[in-house]
């Protein structure tokens, strides 16, 4: 039975995944949920303080366990060196609501366009505020399901420098050995999904919000075992 690895935006945190990894947890499947919560606190380059992490997320796992990669939003970059990082199998990687990584080279953390956005809100210090301080107050609360997953989220949110936003995530060739799937939750993301089947991906939709992993976590785990071969029972 694999790991599920369920893998946060560096811009939230952990709280972000938990619904769904203890619902698997119920379900009698293995998930963990590493914290990427201090990936700036070495300086840029910052992804391989993401890969440290990950590895130190899943270090409890038996030698050999296949792995289930489950990326949601700008952990997608990430993906490709998390995979070449690995000794253990991957069973398949899923992204969910997430950036596509680029077929070869390396991925941007955030487009041109965005970074210009991100460059208007940087303080004096050089760091954004925090993620759900990026739009409005409206917008925010429907993404999360009640007060108290607001509470949660925002609570744990980082303030990011810029310099992460700069930063390009390098693509290793053969990272995508195995089976990938691409999940969308918002319409947002369906033209990541479009290009995921232009690689030959499945792809999957259960719609709701862009963190609807907070909002039908039980939906959310359902389709990943489903996605990973596994029955839920």
């Amino acid at each position: 039975m694999p790991l599920f690895v369920l893998l946060h935006s560096p811009l939230v945190g952990p709280a972000t995944w938990s619904p769904v990894a203890n619902r698997l947890a119920r379900l009698g499947h293995e998930a963990t949920v590493p914290s990427l919560l201090a990936v700036d606190d070495s300086g840029p380059p910052y992804w391989p303080a993401v890969v440290a992490a990950v590895m130190d997320g899943i270090a409890g796992a038996a030698a050999g366990e296949p792995l289930v990669l489950v990326a949601h939003s700008s952990a997608g970059v990430f993906v490709p060196v998390i995979r070449h990082a690995l000794a253990s199998p991957v069973a398949c990687s899923v992204f969910a609501d997430a950036t596509l990584p680029a077929e070869a080279g390396d991925t941007p953390v955030v487009d041109t366009e965005f970074l210009a956005f991100l460059r208007g809100l940087a303080g004096p210090d050089g760091r954004l505020p925090r993620w759900t301080d990026w739009w409005p107050e409206k917008e925010v609360a429907s993404l999360l399901p009640n007060r108290d997953a607001r509470e949660v989220v925002t609570r744990e949110q980082p303030r990011l420098p810029l310099a992460y936003f700069q930063e390009r995530v390098p693509v290793p060739d053969g990272w995508d050995d195995h089976a990938c799937w691409y999940l969308t939750f918002s319409a947002a993301y369906e033209g990541a999904a479009r290009q995921a089947a232009g690689r030959g991906w499945s792809v999957r939709s259960l719609p709701g919000g862009h963190l609807h992993q907070l909002a039908d976590p039980g939906g959310v785990a359902s389709l990943l075992l489903d996605m990973a071969g596994q029955s839920p029972s």
